[in-house]
C-alpha cells in the first residue's frame, strides 16, 4: 500500500496504534486505481500548518489539516497527493469534542484523502456527498459519526 507517513513533530508517536488505522484509512478511503497511488501524509505542528495554510491558501492561522493534490497527468497517475496534519489543532479540537485523538485524526486523513480524489465541500450538495462518504467510511473502521453531536443532532 503506497502511504508514506513522515512524523515531523514526535508527539505524534503518543498515539498507539496511528500507523496502522492511517493505512486502514487510505486503503478504505480509495478506489482500486487510486490505491496503487502514492500519498505522502506528513503528522507535524501548527507551526508547520499555519506556514503551508498562508503559502497556498492565503490564510494566516493553523487548521488541522491540508490536502494538496498532485498534478494528474497521463492515465495512471504514479502519486494522488500529499496530506498534512497539526497535532495541535487534532489535539485540541478533539479534546472540544470529547472523541480520541486518533479517531478525529483518521477522520482528518480520510477527509484529505477524499479532497485528493477529487471532493469538495465547498457547495451545500457536495459537502454532503462528501460528508456521506466519510461517515461510511469512517463505520467501516470503527470510528462513529463525527458529525453527530453530543445531543445526537447533525
Amino acid at each position: 500500500m503506497p502511504l508514506i507517513i513522515e512524523v515531523e513533530d514526535a508527539r505524534w508517536r503518543s498515539l498507539r496504534g496511528l500507523a496502522k488505522k492511517l493505512a486502514l484509512a487510505h486503503a478504505a478511503s480509495l478506489n482500486k486505481r487510486q490505491a496503487g497511488q502514492l500519498v505522502t501524509l506528513l503528522l507535524s505542528d501548527d507551526k508547520t500548518l499555519k506556514t503551508l495554510n498562508r503559502q497556498w491558501r492565503g490564510k494566516n492561522k493553523p487548521t488541522n489539516v491540508l490536502s494538496f493534490p498532485a498534478a494528474q497527468t497521463g492515465t495512471k497517475p504514479a502519486v494522488l497527493g500529499d496530506i498534512a496534519l497539526s497535532f495541535e489543532t487534532v489535539a485540541k479540537e478533539a479534546a472540544a469534542a470529547g472523541k480520541s485523538r486518533l479517531d478525529h485524526a483518521t477522520h482528518l486523513v480520510v477527509h484529505g484523502l477524499l479532497h485528493l480524489t477529487g471532493h469538495d465541500h465547498e457547495i451545500e450538495a457536495e459537502a454532503t456527498r462528501m460528508e456521506s462518504k466519510e461517515i461510511r467510511i469512517l463505520a467501516k473502521l470503527g470510528i462513529a459519526n463525527p458529525y453527530v453531536l453530543e445531543d445526537g443532532h447533525e
